[in-house]
């Protein structure tokens, strides 16, 4: 089982999130003008890499809140999450944190 570390809850089992998928996938701009191979195209087809990949999650049994994490496939190793409103941030960067406890309560 995963443990992965909630950007805001800490660090949780793998079964209080749900995957999203591939994180950064941009959607079309003019849906009406794909044809249907395109539109299936952006709507199924992943890229599924072997290595490093980026993913969404939800922690579904916590704060219900979305987040980017950076998973190696093979090791199922987390190597860092992103919210919506900040970088990437590795899991071991003492530094990120004590600088993200900095800025909680102020506005962006």
């Amino acid at each position: 089982m995963l443990l992965i570390e909630c950007p805001w809850c800490g660090p949780r089992a793998e079964t209080e999130f749900s995957c999203g998928g591939e994180a950064d996938i941009a959607r079309p701009l003019d849906t009406d003008k794909l044809t249907d191979k395109e539109w299936g195209d952006y709507l199924f087809m992943r890229k599924n890499p072997r290595g490093v990949h980026r993913e969404q999650w939800m922690h579904t049994q916590g704060c219900r809140r979305w987040f980017k994490a950076q998973r190696d496939t093979v090791s199922y190793e987390i190597q860092g999450y992103e919210t919506f409103e900040r970088p990437l941030l590795t899991m071991d960067s003492n530094e990120a944190k004590a600088q993200d406890k900095a800025h909680e309560g102020k506005a962006p």
